[in-house]
């Protein structure tokens, strides 16, 4: 038999213009289940993408990716960040202060750290920046008093741009010496939206007000460090180390977030592997089909034998079925999935307003939205998979049809 009738015969047990309605409707059973399964996973691996996005892109392009620290403030802070930035994959280097207050605005306390950052740190183009709305960051850099809190902690205090807060600091203590709490009056001047799980902490000043309520004068904290490669920060900090005086040790961003990165892809992958399995059992079910359109198509495959057909004849019209089955489960769940991609942000962020209630929240996750983010090569290798898996489960009915005995068949029917 020619090519031509091979597939036409397979069309014909495949689609619903072979009137063989039996055999159609096993196989519209088994493209069902795949296209449901390949759906499932493209719209879920798509989501797990996004949370992996917005950890390294957002999240991490808010947090020091090294973070380099003294035993003593840094008074000549100015030499060290000329000198860290000497690396050749430091990208950039800002100086901050940081001291632990109580923020008092009324009958409401909040505990937080607040950070001073330097002018670099509150440049219009930077990434902290561009989470704050112009007209309120205009009133932030106009006043040197100017508080920035995180969206979270502003509604914990009921505080909104433009009200007075009281900061409660501990007392200093040098040698045996000792001072007493002091109180600092400061202006919320704008509100931090991430939109992550820093709008639950964030509190931020300018660096002059940060280190003169440290008691540090004219000195800082520490040096915030941005590589060009954030997964190399164990082996750049080791550097910036050796490049140091004695007295300077470092700390990254693994430290503090890595647990919650190696959380986000270890689901992707249990995910990914729980649905791949969807697709094992939609291409188990490919396997029963077959088996029952073998069975139902017995006294077609003995005709087609007496009339020449070879045993690998008969085989590979049920390869090609098998291959139909996965070409169409694949095309239109790559499709279905695609879509559901596109519109299921948009979807939770609809039932959220109608429910009133929020599904994600940063106390919990590390950001307040559904991200996604489709990866095309995601897709390849889904449909991929599931067009191979379709292919081996064909296999054992095509066998199964090609051992068949034309006379012993032709006799029972």
């Amino acid at each position: 038999m020619t090519k031509g009738e091979l597939v036409r015969i397979a069309g014909r047990y495949t689609f619903a213009f072979g009137g063989g309605y039996l055999s159609t409707f096993l196989s519209l059973l088994s493209m069902a289940g795949l296209v449901l399964a390949i759906a499932l996973l493209v719209i879920v691996l798509s989501v797990m993408n996004g949370f992996d996005k917005e950890m390294r892109e957002r999240i991490l392009g808010l947090v020091p990716h090294v973070t380099v620290y003294s035993h003593q403030p840094i008074a000549d802070w100015r030499e060290k960040v000329n000198l860290l930035l000497a690396h050749p994959d430091v990208e950039s280097v800002s100086a901050f202060s940081h001291f632990d207050a109580l923020l008092m605005h009324g009958a409401d306390i909040e505990t937080a750290r607040i950070v001073g950052l330097d002018g670099s740190g509150w440049d219009r183009g930077s990434d902290l920046v561009e989470h704050i709305a112009a007209a309120e960051f205009t009133d932030f850099r106009d006043d040197p008093e100017g508080l920035v809190l995180g969206v979270a902690i502003a509604k914990a205090l009921k505080v909104s741009p433009g009200d007075s807060l009281t900061l409660l600091v501990p007392g200093l203590r040098r040698g045996d010496a000792a001072s007493g709490a002091r109180y600092e009056a400061v202006t919320l001047r704008a509100i931090l939206n991430t939109g992550t799980e820093l709008d639950q902490s964030a509190a931020l000043v300018h660096l002059a007000l940060a280190s003169r309520v440290a008691g540090q004068g004219e000195a800082v904290s520490g040096l915030r460090v941005k590589t060009g490669d954030i997964f190399e920060v164990s082996r750049i900090g080791w550097e910036l180390m050796n490049n140091l005086p004695t007295g300077y040790y470092a700390t990254n961003w693994m430290m503090t977030h890595g647990n919650l990165y190696s959380a986000i892809q270890l689901s992707r992958d249990l995910i990914s592997l729980l649905l791949l399995s969807i697709i094992g059992v939609a291409a188990f079910n490919v396997v029963s089909s077959l088996v029952l359109v073998v069975f139902d198509k017995r006294g077609d495959i003995a005709i087609l034998r007496t009339l020449g057909a070879s045993p690998r004849d008969i085989a590979l019209i049920f390869v090609l079925q098998g291959a139909m089955i996965g070409m169409v489960g694949v095309l239109i769940g790559s499709t279905v999935g695609l879509a559901g991609s596109f519109v299921v942000a948009d979807l939770v962020a609809g039932l959220e307003r109608l429910m009133d209630i929020q599904f994600l929240n940063t106390d919990v996750y590390p950001v307040s939205f559904l991200p996604v983010e489709i990866l095309p090569m995601d897709i390849v290798y889904v449909g991929s998979a599931a067009f191979l898996m379709c292919i081996l489960a064909s296999i054992y009915p095509a066998l199964r049809a090609s051992k068949l005995a034309p006379a012993a068949v032709l006799h029972q029917e």
